[in-house]
């Protein structure tokens, strides 16, 4: 088994509860973990063996430009997304983290993680 990760991806997208994230918008981080088996992988250097990174980073993009009220609901449509392209996963791990959320304060980030094992 392997642990593929890519982490700290940016987007700018328009998920929020209130209009005016919606209208907006906001800085988002999304980090992803994949549990896959790479045994082929490692002894034939072949791409088909494993799960492309820049398939991942696409799916990602994709869904992070849909507008949703819940960081949950970002991090479920990742989720699925991935477990539907690459049926040899066997885990996912994602946190996706919204920047310098309108709390009323000085805040960092916020962040939703959601893993799931196949």
């Amino acid at each position: 088994m392997a642990i593929i990760e890519i982490e700290n991806m940016e987007f700018y997208a328009y998920h929020g509860c209130y209009k005016e994230e919606q209208v907006v918008g906001n800085h988002f981080q999304v980090s992803i973990l994949i549990e896959v088996e790479t045994q082929a992988a490692q002894l034939n250097d072949n791409l088909n063996d494993t799960v492309n990174y820049q398939v991942v980073y696409n799916l990602i993009k994709e869904e992070m430009q849909l507008k949703s009220k819940l960081l949950e609901h970002v991090a479920e449509r990742i989720v699925s997304a991935i477990h539907n392209n690459f049926k040899n996963v066997e885990r996912v791990w994602v946190k996706v983290s919204k920047l310098n959320p309108p709390l009323g304060g000085k805040v960092e980030k916020v962040s939703v993680s959601l893993e799931r094992k196949f």
